[in-house]
């Protein structure tokens, strides 16, 4: 049946997809997102097909505008890490006030709507020893996380509410890589349950359908058994995609704890109702090949050394040890 969908954050990485895939599911489509740059040029291209409202999810008088009429809402837009724990104010505001804010337009102008929220992993917390992780345990947010602890709260806060919703607890979302500082704030050994951009679109897309299924209740979501690997193992075949080498990484600059991830063992149950778990981890390295241009591998094998020292040079607890950081070590190192 067709429904009408609002999805905000629709220039971010995993927006975008759902837009892409929102595009082919015969939904109408009205896309709230903050007008800049990037999101006109992602947008604009599909100004005959969508409707486009630019502004801040904290501003009232477009939420109520935004939300009227509308079926299902995929709430997407956050503020992520690393920037989520730096601007810490900026963080609080968007991804907790933002929601609130919605949640407040829901119950004002259309309390038959329904929301699905983006959560994380992150609200679980350091898993490096119980990495087995199921949506009843417990929450306990890694410290320095300001990201996971806005996402906590913000679930609290939809608990509470009484609208109709559901949450979806990300597992480690992959698009095509970039460079990210929070590359070495994960353990060698940590457990990684992946699940592609593509694959959390397909799961959003179809949740719009499964609506009294998912109501008021957590799902966590990954891409299931056949996406599981450790993060030295999935790191090591990124590198060697773009022409890397993981010998030439300094070991000492990635983190031994307090971080989050592992191995969702309940995310077979968002699929037994959603259908989403088609790829494999093999099937995300062969896209991450086939769209990474021959060039950049090929001047990135010319400069691997000096790649792999500057990008370590760059580690937040590399630079702790180097510079004898002692709050920044506890946090970092065992």
């Amino acid at each position: 049946m067709k429904k009408r969908i609002l999805l905000t954050g629709a220039s971010g990485n995993v927006g975008y997809q759902t837009l892409q895939t929102l595009l082919n599911s015969g939904h109408e489509i009205t896309v709230w997102d903050l007008f800049g740059k990037k999101s006109k040029k992602l947008l604009e291209r599909y100004k005959d097909k969508i409707k486009i409202i630019y502004g801040s999810v904290n501003d009232a008088a477009i939420a109520d505008e935004a939300v009227k009429n509308q079926d299902v809402i995929i709430h997407l837009a956050a503020i992520i890490p690393p920037l989520a724990d730096k601007k810490q104010e900026l963080a609080k505001k968007v991804n907790y006030g933002g929601t609130e804010n919605i949640v407040r337009a829901i119950k004002e102008k259309n309390p038959s709507c329904f929301l699905i929220f983006s959560s994380s992993i992150s609200v679980y917390g350091d898993r490096t020893e119980n990495f087995w992780i199921n949506v009843g345990d417990p929450l306990n947010i890694s410290e320095g996380d300001y990201y996971a602890l806005t996402k906590v709260v913000t679930e609290k806060m939809l608990e509470e509410s009484g609208i109709n919703y559901t949450v979806f607890r990300f597992s480690a979302i992959m698009g095509l890589p970039h460079t990210d500082p929070l590359m070495f704030h994960m353990p060698l050994d940590t457990k990684l349950e992946i699940a592609s951009s593509r694959t959390t679109a397909l799961a959003l897309v179809k949740a719009c359908d499964h609506t009294e299924e998912l109501n008021k209740k957590t799902f966590n979501l990954g891409g299931g058994e056949g996406c599981r690997t450790d993060y030295k193992s999935f790191l090591s075949e990124m590198l060697q995609i773009y022409g890397l080498n993981f010998k030439h990484f300094d070991k000492k600059a990635f983190a031994e704890k307090n971080f989050h991830c592992g191995y969702y063992e309940d995310s077979h149950l968002l699929n037994d109702i959603l259908d989403f778990q088609h790829e494999t981890l093999e099937d995300y390295y062969a896209y991450v090949r086939a769209n990474t241009p021959k060039f950049v591998r090929f001047f990135t094998m010319i400069a691997a050394r000096p790649v792999a020292y500057f990008l370590c040079k760059s580690s937040e607890p590399y630079i702790a040890r180097k510079k004898n950081i002692k709050p920044e070590i506890v946090r970092y190192f065992r």
